[in-house]
């Protein structure tokens, strides 16, 4: 039997959660690999180009330099700086009738 568009759109989400939860996963993986790279090394913010004076630093350099951090924020971690399509998590939960100012972060 074909699947409905609720089915699908149920799928979607549920998918988006789980590739969210991976990613902080990672994230959180590679920030450990990091910190111990930069004890053993000794390396400084200046080293890896994140002084202040020595360029954007990351960013500034990924949204155009607006430095502009997530304005929104649930209790599972999830953020969305207002800008472009509102995120999946954001899209259910205002659907399942919570307000947007309750995830003002």
């Amino acid at each position: 039997m074909a699947k409905t568009y609720a089915q699908i759109q149920r799928e979607i989400a549920a998918l988006s959660r789980e590739a969210e939860k991976l990613r902080e996963k990672e994230v959180a993986e590679v920030v450990a690999k990091i910190k111990e790279a930069i004890a053993v090394y000794g390396l400084t913010a200046a080293d890896l180009g994140l002084a202040p004076g020595r360029g954007r630093g990351p960013v500034a350099k990924k949204n155009g330099g607006h430095g502009t951090g997530a304005k929104y924020r649930d209790a599972h971690g999830n953020t969305w700086s207002g800008r472009g399509p509102r995120p999946q998590w954001l899209k259910d939960a205002l659907a399942n009738g919570q307000a947007l100012d309750d995830f003002t972060a």
